[in-house]
């Protein structure tokens, strides 16, 4: 089942405006879904129109399988979520935050300490959220999300204003809340190499059009194709023509030599001629490209 669905959702701000032009989103249950973009792509539109924070125009949402429209009220109850930046009241502590929320979800008490202490917040006591860092507020807002156990969280920017070390924490509690909680999380984020690490599903919008809807091991389908190797020699120009007698494509780049990917018995045999030619090899090196430089591709194309 999916948690999220979406039909041809189309959104404009004006008429001369698309922001979103037919979006088929589909995030699985007990999945992590990276919904990647550059600025302006259209991710955060399409996630207030999930929750209903913008009025939909034109398409269908469903939630957990039930069309949003007539099931709003319970489709809520079991979501948390964190919106760009989170909506703290900066005179009251993290737990006094948290208690008028505990009050309005009408969850047990003791969940306030609990989620606390699983964004690292359990220690600031009587610190009021205005004197908080930007970190700080995230993960107070991620405890905010997750104070309802929902069973499904979607989440814009969760590591915006984060240290490396926050990061890696975040990481950890996201994977977490996936597979011993059994929770489907939807989260948009410009760090990729952050989310190559994460996530399981990806989806990659621009300009208002999703570009790539997949797991992430299809996604890692397209960096196999495109790994290439690399020689780096004592000289280039003339390894080229050992190249050249053994059909493999090659060009110089970043002085190395480049190629597709080849088998490596290829591998041992041009290197055997190389050096036979009086050419030393300093370094044969098998090169991926990364979730970024993927993301590039897709949405230069």
């Amino acid at each position: 089942m999916y948690c999220i669905e979406t039909i041809d959702l189309t959104h404009r701000f004006s008429a001369a405006e698309k922001v979103l032009d037919k979006i088929n989103l589909q995030v699985g249950e007990g999945t992590i879904y990276g919904f990647l973009g550059p600025n302006g792509a259209g991710k955060t539109t399409t996630l207030k129109l999930i929750l209903g924070l913008l009025k939909k125009q034109q398409g269908e949402i469903f939630l957990f399988g039930k069309p949003f429209a007539q099931n709003r009220v319970d489709a809520l109850k079991n979501i948390g979520a964190m919106i760009e930046s989170p909506s703290l009241y900066g005179h009251l502590t993290a737990t006094e935050n948290l208690r008028i929320l505990q009050k309005v979800y009408r969850c047990p008490p003791d969940r306030i300490e609990k989620v606390l202490e699983l964004v690292d917040l359990a220690g600031t006591g009587s610190k009021r959220t205005s004197q908080f860092s930007l970190g700080m507020k995230q993960r107070l807002g991620l405890a905010a999300a997750l104070l309802h156990s929902p069973g499904l969280l979607i989440l814009d920017e969760p590591t915006n204003g984060l240290d490396p070390n926050g990061i890696l924490e975040i990481r950890e509690l996201l994977k977490y809340l996936a597979r011993d909680e059994g929770i489907t999380i939807l989260l948009s984020s410009h760090l990729l190499g952050e989310i190559e690490k994460l996530v399981t599903h990806i989806g990659i919008i621009n300009s208002g059009s999703l570009l790539f809807q997949g797991t992430l091991a299809a996604l890692n389908e397209k960096q196999k194709r495109s790994t290439v190797i690399t020689f780096r020699t004592s000289n280039n120009q003339k390894a080229l023509s050992v190249f050249e007698q053994k059909k493999v494509t090659s060009r110089i780049e970043a002085q190395k030599i480049v190629t597709p990917l080849i088998e490596e018995k290829e591998i041992a045999l041009i290197n055997r001629q190389l050096v036979s030619e009086g050419i030393d090899v300093y370094e044969i090196s098998r090169v991926k490209n990364d979730l970024e430089q993927i993301f590039f591709e897709v949405i230069k194309k």
